[in-house]
């Protein structure tokens, strides 16, 4: 996976935002994980360009299996998706629902992820 490291306002964050081979794994979670621990921080920015479709189809498990991940590690993951990406059904429930969260959170740009992280 593709990241950078990112300095900002005496924040330092991860972001992925284009990927070979999208996140679809737990292991794939793992790799930024440790791409994070490795940049001494624990914020991540991901684009959706980078999540697996299997990630918006909860029926897979797999946002609930990488998000918990995140969550074990203390990585506050911050996802830009914009609107007319993905979001409908069972997954806009879920998103409704980690948005209350400080863990976990999606916006619709860069900016407003970056705010929040």
């Amino acid at each position: 996976m593709n990241y950078k490291v990112i300095e900002k306002n005496h924040k330092k964050y991860i972001v992925c935002d284009s990927a070979e081979t999208p996140l679809q794994s737990e292991q794939d979670a793992l790799d930024l994980i440790a791409a994070c621990f490795e940049n001494n921080t624990f914020l991540l920015m991901l684009n959706a360009e980078v999540l697996a479709d299997d990630f918006f189809r909860l029926r897979t498990g797999l946002a609930g299996q990488v998000l918990q991940k995140f969550i074990n590690y203390r990585v506050k993951v911050a996802v830009v998706l914009t609107k007319e990406q993905r979001i409908m059904g069972k997954f806009k429930e879920f998103l409704a629902e980690a948005n209350k969260g400080n863990d976990f959170r999606v916006f619709s740009s860069s900016e407003e992820a970056e705010d929040w992280l």
